[in-house]
């Protein structure tokens, strides 16, 4: 499962490889019960993905063993990391790259986002359905050419490029196949995935023959939900009450969590404290515990900790 690579001028030893079997996924051949951290920002500067690989020790301790990263977007972050011609920017795949590389030297897994349409400047309005596709194959093409196993990719976040300009999600998971057949790849649009799918995550329908991986949790029964009213404002490009936790919300968020890797489904926290962009964020730290006075997603690591333990390299799951 190794492979010597130059990149960049160094070299490169992939270890890790993520698959399924039936609906569970395994890390090298293991049962691994994704929970995982959406740090869909981490590319918006070299500062903000130093931030993140110089956490990744700790927050493996709390017992995380995936973290999310976005090509586009994320929401208010801006992350261009595609050209208007769809290929790789290279200052973007750069950042991936030192990502994914420094999650395998602790056996941790990398989800990579797609296309992010909504709420960003980033998207790319002129593009029609061959440019996206054209963007999840040359992604594919990029994890396969640095032979990089320890992922999987979202096409299309909660489909939002679907809604906005009728992308065909089928169609993108189909272009990554082209380029890699072993990639393991997902949607996220409300439905069923699309047979070719291997994964369903997030806004997709569980359905019986697929693992479900919830790629975006955070707290349910939040009127106009938590990314609503709560966090943002007409006429305000970021967030309010970043990294700040009702009591409810934090019992919601934890019974909601705890339900998901009961039944063996992954889950992935997400939260204003990771996902703001400059200058309130991206926060690659715990913080705190979620009070305005203290903001921060510890209370939930700590709890993640203290029911399932830390992350050891894979021994554990």
């Amino acid at each position: 499962m190794s492979a010597h690579l130059i990149f960049e001028d160094r070299m490169v030893m992939t270890r890790h490889r993520l698959s399924i079997c039936g609906t569970g996924v395994l890390l090298d051949a293991v049962p691994f019960l994704i929970k995982g951290l959406r740090c869909s920002n981490a590319l918006v500067s070299q500062t903000a993905t130093a931030s993140l690989i110089a956490s990744l020790p700790l927050f493996a301790g709390y017992g995380v063993n995936t973290i999310s990263v976005f090509l586009m977007g994320s929401r208010f972050g801006d992350v261009k990391g595609y050209r208007e011609d769809a290929g790789l920017d290279p200052v973007y795949a750069g950042r991936l790259g030192e990502i994914v590389e420094a999650a395998d030297r602790l056996a941790m897994a990398v989800l990579i986002g797609c296309l992010y349409w909504g709420h960003s400047r980033a998207r790319w309005e002129a593009w029609a359905q061959t440019e996206a596709e054209t963007a999840v194959r040359n992604t594919v093409t990029w994890l396969k050419e640095h032979d990089y196993r320890n992922v999987f990719v979202d096409v299309d976040n909660e489909g939002m490029a679907q809604r906005a300009k009728g992308f065909d999600n089928r169609a993108l998971v189909l272009a990554g196949k082209e380029a890699d057949r072993t990639c393991l790849i997902g949607t996220n649009f409300r439905g069923d995935p699309p047979s070719e799918a291997d994964l369903a995550l997030h806004f997709c329908n569980p359905v019986p023959d697929k693992p479900y991986i919830e790629t975006e949790g955070s707290p349910p029964r939040i009127e106009g939900g938590y990314w609503g009213p709560y966090s943002k404002r007409d006429g305000l490009y970021g967030y309010l009450n970043v990294g700040v936790y009702t009591p409810e919300m934090k019992a919601s968020q934890i019974a909601e969590t705890q339900t998901h890797l009961e039944t063996g489904r992954g889950y992935m926290l997400a939260s204003t404290w990771l996902q703001a962009p400059p200058p309130q964020g991206p926060n690659h730290t715990p913080g705190g515990e979620g009070t305005p006075q203290d903001p921060g997603i510890r209370w939930w690591l700590r709890w993640l900790q203290a029911t399932w333990g830390p992350y050891r390299g894979g021994q554990r799951d």
